[in-house]
C-alpha cells in the first residue's frame, strides 16, 4: 500500500543573492534529497517562472562579490544583519514538493552555483556551496501536518538564515572547486628602475583560461589579435575560466576577512601580509595573471593608475600543494623591469567523499563551554628532562587519554601524523631514535634518528622503548624487536635509565602501546570526551630551515586523516588544530562538519620564530584564524600571561580562545587563566591539577540532563497512554527524541544550555515509541575507566544528544 503524501510549498526570502546564484532547500527524506546537495530540490524565483535557471559550463564566465558569503554565528556580533535586510528584503523563492505524510522532516535551504560539465542543459549537474544554514536543529515539519498551502492561500516566506530566533549561516565547503591561495609578504616586490622605487605598486591577480572556449562569443573574435600586454581591466577578457573568483585579505585589522578585489587591486606597503584566494574548477588550465599599477603624484581623484607591467603564474609551477615562485615582472613594452615573489597553497576537495548537510560544528560554541579542562597528550607530557614531573603514564596513548578522561578531562589533546604506509598514527615527535646494539654494549650505542614518516605501521608496531645514558634532550630511545641477539630487553625512559630504574612496566598491556591509530583512538575513547586532533607537518622557521624535509603531498596527507575523522568521529566533541596556518585553512574548506582552531606560539622566549607572519603574534594569529573563517585560536600562555588584554582581544572578534605550555602545569596558574575568560586551558598531569569536584566531562553532565529529559518524556507519554480513550494526534516522543534532543540543548542565541522540552502528549504510541520508552528507563550515563565503546548502540542515542555542539581547542605540546 502506497504511502499517503502531502504537498509542501518550501518558500524563502533570500537578499543579497549575487547573478549566478541558485536557491535551493535539502532535507532529511529522499524527496529533498536525502542531505545530499547534489539530489537537493532547487527553487523557483516568484513572479518569473519562465527563467531558465542560471548555471556555469564551459562556455561561460562571471564575477562574484563574495563566493562564500558572510560566516556568522551566536558569536558574531559585528554584522548588523537587519539593516542589510531593511535596504534589500531579498527576492522570494518557492517550489512545491510532494512530501510523505507520515514522515517528520528536516530541512535547510541553502545557496550554490550550479555548473554542468560538458556545457549542457541536460548534463549532471555539480552544486558548489556558496552560503548554507547551519543552526543545530534544521527547520522541521512533524508527521501528519497537512498541505501548508490552499487555492486560496499560500504561507509567508521564511528568511532566509533566521531560525529558531537567531541568524546562523555559513560559507560552503569544496565540493567541485579547487582553491589556490597566494600569499604574499616579506616585501616580495622587486623593482629594477628608478623611477619606481618607493612608489606603492597596486597588485591585481586575474585567473585565465589557458584552453579557448569554443562559445559563440568567442568564434567571432577569431581573426582578430588580441593585445596581451594590455591589462585585463583594458581589454575584453574573453579568456576568464569557467566559474572563477579572486577575492583579497589583508591582514590587518581592517582587512581580515576575503572581500572581491577592486579594479585595480589593491596596493602593497611595506611589511604587510596580503592573500589572494583564487577559486576555479579546472587549476590545471588556468594560469594566473598578476597586473601591477602605480599612480602617479600628479593624478587627481577618480583617475585610473599607470599600467606598469605583469607576470604570469603558470600551472605547471604549481604541480605541488604548497611551494614558492619567483617570477619576472614584464613591462608592456616586453622588458623585464622587476620580480615577484610569492608563497602559494592549492587546496583540493575531497575526492569522491559522500558530503551530507544534515549539521555543522565548524562555528558552534556554547556560553557554558568555558575554562574547560583539556588533557595535554591525554595524561601529560611523559618524556621530559626532570621525570618528577611527568605523567605516569605513557603519553599519547590510548592508556593516558582514558585516564586523562577518567579524571575529568573534558577534552583530549593529541598529535596525528601518517606512518609511511599512509596510517594515521597518534605521536608527537617527528623522529625516533633506534638502536641496535647488544645489551652488554648499551653504554657505548649509537643513536639513529629515523623520521616517523619513513616507518610503516608494523616497523613503528615493533619498537620498544629503550633508556640511553646521555646528556638528557628528553628523547625516547626506540629498537626495533627483533630477537634477543640484537637488541636489548629493557624499557626505559632517559632519565630512570641513570637510576636504572624503569618507569613504565606496561610491556604486555595493549592500551600503553606507543603508536596508537588514530582510528582505534576514536573508536576506544569514551564517546563524551571531546577530542582536540593537532595535524602535525613540518614548519620552516625565521632563518629559513624546515623542521623536516616532509615527502607527502599535503592534500594527501589531510584527506587522509580527515577520511577517518569523518567516518569514525560520529557524534564526538572533535576540533581540528595546526602549528601550520595554511593547513587550518585547509581543513575549514576541506570538510564542513567540525572546527578549526590555530596554533600560535605567539612572540615568545621559549621557542625559536617561524618564517611565517601569522605565527608570530597573537594579533596576526588571529586576522588569519579571521580571514579563514575558523572558530578561534590555541595560544601560548607564556604571551597570554605577557599581556592578558589579549583574551579580551581575541573574544571581542567573536573567536573562542585556548591556551597551551608549560606555564599551564600549575594550579594556581590555571585558575588565573580561567578567571580570564580562556575558554579551554589544556595541561599536563590531569589527575593532579583538576580540581573538579566531580571528576567528569562537562558533555558528561550535558548528556545526563538530555537524559533526564527524556526520562520525563518517557514518562509524560506513560501518564498519557494510561489516560482514557484514545487522544489526538501530536508529538510522539520518537519525534520529540528528535527535536529536543537532537541539537543538545536550546539554541535560541546559539551558546544556551539546556534543553526545551515538550511535554505535549500523545496517547497514539508507535512501537518506536515504546522502544525508545523502554530504552530511556534503563539508561546509565558511566564515567568509568575504559568504559566499553560497545556502549555506542541505542543507548549512545540519548547520551550523545547534547554532543551536537562541537567545541574548539586545540594544543600542541612543544617539547
Amino acid at each position: 500500500m502506497r504511502a499517503s503524501k502531502r504537498d509542501w510549498m518550501f518558500r524563502v526570502q533570500v537578499p543579497g543573492l549575487e547573478k549566478n546564484d541558485v536557491v535551493f532547500v535539502v532535507g532529511n527524506l529522499p524527496e529533498l534529497g536525502a542531505w545530499n546537495h547534489n539530489q537537493a530540490i532547487q527553487l523557483t524565483k516568484e513572479n518569473d517562472g519562465s527563467e531558465s535557471p542560471p548555471a556555469f559550463d564551459n562556455n561561460s564566465s562571471a564575477e562574484f562579490n563574495d563566493l562564500y558569503g558572510n560566516s556568522t554565528d551566536g558569536l558574531d556580533s559585528g554584522r548588523d544583519h537587519t539593516s542589510e535586510d531593511s535596504e534589500d528584503e531579498g527576492r522570494i523563492f518557492s517550489q512545491k514538493v510532494a512530501l510523505p505524510a507520515d514522515a517528520d522532516v528536516q530541512f535547510r535551504f541553502f545557496i550554490a552555483v550550479v555548473c554542468h560539465p560538458n556545457g549542457t542543459k541536460n548534463s549532471a549537474r555539480t552544486l558548489i556551496i556558496r552560503k548554507w544554514e547551519t543552526h543545530m536543529k534544521p527547520r522541521q515539519i512533524s508527521k501528519n501536518s497537512l498541505n501548508n498551502f490552499t487555492e486560496e492561500s499560500i504561507p509567508e516566506p521564511e528568511k532566509f538564515g533566521y531560525h529558531n530566533g537567531y541568524y546562523k549561516v555559513e560559507r560552503g565547503w569544496l565540493t567541485d572547486e579547487t582553491v589556490i591561495q597566494f600569499k604574499i609578504f616579506n616585501n616580495p616586490i622587486k623593482l629594477w628602475k628608478n623611477k619606481l622605487q618607493n612608489k606603492n605598486v597596486h597588485i591585481k591577480m586575474t585567473p585565465v583560461n589557458l584552453v579557448r572556449h569554443n562559445s559563440l562569443e568567442l568564434q567571432q573574435l577569431e581573426g582578430h589579435c588580441v593585445d596581451d600586454s594590455l591589462s585585463m581591466d583594458t581589454q575584453d577578457i574573453v579568456d576568464q575560466p569557467a566559474f572563477s573568483i579572486t577575492e583579497i585579505a589583508v591582514m590587518n585589522d581592517a582587512e581580515a576577512t576575503f572581500k572581491y578585489q577592486s579594479q585595480f587591486g589593491r596596493a602593497y606597503h611595506d611589511d604587510e601580509f596580503l592573500i589572494f584566494n583564487v577559486a576555479v574548477r579546472y587549476p590545471e588550465t588556468v594560469a594566473y595573471l598578476v597586473d601591477y599599477y602605480v599612480y602617479t603624484s600628479r593624478s587627481f581623484p577618480g583617475e585610473p593608475p599607470n599600467h606598469i607591467g605583469f607576470s604570469y603564474l603558470l600551472p605547471s609551477t604549481l604541480q605541488a600543494s604548497v611551494g614558492i615562485l619567483t617570477v619576472p615582472i614584464t613591462s608592456t613594452k616586453h622588458r623585464p623591469i622587476g620580480q615577484l615573489t610569492v608563497e602559494y597553497v592549492t587546496i583540493k576537495p575531497i575526492p569522491d567523499f559522500p558530503w551530507d548537510m544534515s549539521i555543522s560544528y565548524a562555528k558552534h560554541w556554547e556560553q557554558r563551554w568555558s575554562g574547560l579542562d583539556v588533557g595535554h597528550r591525554g595524561l601529560g607530557n611523559s618524556f621530559k628532562c626532570q621525570t618528577s614531573n611527568c605523567a605516569n603514564v605513557r603519553e599519547n596513548t590510548v592508556a593516558s587519554l582514558k585516564t586523562a578522561a577518567y579524571h575529568g578531562a573534558d577534552m583530549v589533546e593529541f598529535d596525528v601524523q601518517l606512518s609511511k604506509d599512509l596510517i594515521p598514527v597518534i605521536y608527537h615527535d617527528f623522529f625516533v631514535s633506534i638502536s641496535l646494539k647488544r645489551k652488554k654494549q648499551i653504554e657505548a650505542m649509537d643513536m639513529l634518528e629515523i623520521p616517523v614518516k619513513d616507518l610503516t605501521l608494523q616497523q613503528l608496531h615493533l619498537l620498544k622503548d629503550l633508556y640511553y645514558p646521555g646528556d638528557s634532550l628528553g628523547k625516547v630511545l626506540y629498537y626495533f624487536d627483533k630477537s634477543e641477539q640484537e637488541v636489548a630487553q629493557s624499557v626505559y625512559h632517559v632519565e630512570e635509565g641513570r637510576e636504572k630504574t624503569a618507569r613504565f612496566f606496561d610491556e604486555d598491556l595493549e592500551d600503553h602501546q606507543p603508536f596508537p591509530t588514530l582510528q582505534t583512538v576514536l573508536q576506544e575513547l569514551e564517546q563524551h570526551v571531546g577530542c582536540n586532533i593537532e595535524i602535525k607537518w613540518t614548519m620552516q622557521l625565521k632563518d629559513g630551515t624546515f623542521e623536516l624535509n616532509h615527502p607527502f603531498d599535503l592534500n594527501l596527507y589531510l584527506d587522509i586523516i580527515l577520511k577517518v575523522v569523518l567516518e569514525n568521529g560520529g557524534d564526538r566533541k572533535i576540533v581540528f588544530s595546526s602549528f601550520n596556518p595554511d593547513i587550518c585553512a585547509m581543513m575549514r574548506l576541506k570538510q564542513n562538519k567540525y572546527p578549526v582552531v590555530f596554533l600560535t606560539q605567539g612572540i615568545t622566549s621559549k621557542y625559536p620564530t617561524y618564517h611565517d607572519p601569522r605565527c608570530q603574534t597573537i594579533p596576526m594569529a588571529m586576522r588569519h584564524a579571521l580571514a579563514a573563517d575558523m572558530l578561534g585560536i590555541n595560544v601560548h600562555t607564556e604571551d597570554i600571561l605577557r599581556d592578558p588584554s589579549q583574551v579580551k582581544l581575541v573574544k571581542d572578534r567573536g573567536l573562542i580562545i585556548f591556551c597551551w605550555g608549560e606555564d599551564n602545569n600549575n594550579k594556581d596558574t590555571i585558575q588565573h587563566l580561567k578567571k580570564l575568560g580562556l575558554h579551554a586551558v589544556i595541561y599536563d598531569k590531569i589527575d593532579e591539577y583538576n580540581e573538579k569536584e566531580v571528576k567528569e566531562s562537562i558533555f558528561l553532565v550535558d548528556a545526563r540532563e538530555s537524559q533526564k529529559t527524556l526520562i520525563a518524556l518517557a514518562q509524560s507519554n506513560q501518564c498519557c497512554a494510561t489516560a482514557a480513550g484514545g487522544g489526538t494526534p501530536g508529538t510522539t516522543l520518537a519525534s520529540s527524541l528528535t527535536n529536543n534532543s537532537a541539537g543538545g540543548g536550546s539554541e535560541s542565541d546559539d551558546s544556551v544550555g539546556g534543553t526545551n522540552v515538550n511535554l505535549t502528549c500523545s496517547c497514539d504510541i508507535n512501537p518506536q515509541d515504546r522502544e525508545i520508552n523502554d530504552l530511556s528507563k534503563d539508561f546509565k550515563c558511566s564515567a568509568t575507566f575504559g568504559h566499553d565503546q560497545k556502549m555506542k548502540s541505542d543507548s549512545d542515542i540519548i547520551c550523545t544528544s547534547s554532543s551536537t555542539e562541537v567545541l574548539a581547542n586545540d594544543d600542541s605540546a612543544k617539547d
